[in-house]
């Protein structure tokens, strides 16, 4: 006990101060390093983490006047609310359904396109190909669904002028709901498989040769040479990715489902992220639709966590 009681009162290690001191000096040496991590640091701390204390008026009647303190509490009840609404299995299953076709039939396209360009010789069609694909990417969303009413038009639209072509009779595509997703979704694909291939393209890249010329040896054909080396190559970056894009599964596209949206598609087009805004923005609603927004990021970080402890049983890989 009297040797516990020593030690207690003893002075700090010698060789412990000398090697805080050693950190501390490199730190001044690279402090131009540190200095660029203030402004990443910064946004997100203001933009990211502050507003985390505006969530309490999703358990509140939200008053601006009063203000968050001052405004009542409500505890569950907007919640409860938004359970009980005759919209709330529409807007689930139109956000569920839009995001799981899109994980199920966009995710794999850049993939497809990294393999389709990794195995074209020629170098001069290979880079032609990857900037015809890329520049989608550079145009804007409002640009996008322009291009979209000029080739669906009903009337002058190239699509249905093709159509009537073929004995067929004009459809009125962005007005009718069986359709906007299936035109959301391919739109979605023509603009970002090009961009998004890129880091599938860099990975390819790190494969090492050898084990291509290996399984040529062995008689491994084109297919059997993508399926046994390149894909289990680029594996891990498959994975990261995917679990990114499922940590934001209930987000999608705000803007652009707003601009295709009307009256006529609304069953279909109608989701989380727009009902938020012309319940919240437009009506002042707020304190109602920060408990959905609430109830969104939730579930976005439910399937994170699950997705990324079961990519780390099953295939060692996984963003911690």
């Amino acid at each position: 006990m009297d040797s516990m009681i020593e030690n207690a009162g003893a002075a700090p290690v010698p060789g412990r101060k000398r090697k805080n001191d050693g950190l501390l000096r490199k730190m001044a040496k690279r402090y131009d390093l540190y200095l660029m991590l203030l402004p990443p640091l910064a946004f997100y701390l203001i933009f990211h983490y502050g507003p985390l204390y505006g969530l309490q008026i999703a358990f509140k009647n939200f008053n601006p006047a009063k203000g968050i303190i001052g405004s009542p509490w409500e505890g569950f009840g907007h919640f409860e609310r938004f359970f009980n609404s005759y919209y709330f299995w529409r807007l689930l299953w139109n956000t569920v359904s839009i995001n799981l076709f899109s994980l199920l039939i966009a995710f794999p396209v850049p993939i497809l396109l990294a393999l389709l360009v990794n195995e074209i010789k020629s170098r001069a069609y290979s880079k032609w190909l990857q900037n015809i694909t890329y520049i989608p990417h550079f145009i804007s969303v409002v640009v996008i669904v322009g291009i979209l009413n000029v080739f669906l038009s009903p009337k002058t639209g190239p699509v249905n002028q093709l159509i009537e072509a073929f004995g067929g009779t004009p459809i009125n595509f962005l007005q009718e709901a069986a359709w906007f997703k299936p035109i959301f979704i391919g739109s979605n694909i023509w603009q970002s498989m090009g961009w998004q291939s890129i880091i599938y393209i860099a990975a390819l890249s790190g494969v090492n040769p050898q084990l291509y010329e290996a399984a040529k040896m062995d008689g491994a054909s084109r297919l059997r040479r993508i399926w046994h080396v390149s894909l289990p190559g680029i594996m891990p970056v498959i994975v990261i990715l995917l679990i990114l894009d499922i940590g934001h599964f209930m987000n999608i596209g705000f803007e652009k489902i707003l601009l295709m949206q009307n009256n006529l598609n609304l069953e279909s087009s109608d989701v989380i992220s727009t009902f938020v805004y012309t319940t919240g923005i437009l009506k002042g609603e707020y304190s109602y639709t920060a408990a959905i927004g609430l109830l969104n990021s939730v579930i976005n970080l439910m399937l994170l966590l699950l997705v990324n402890r079961f990519a780390r049983k099953t295939s060692e890989t996984s963003l911690w």
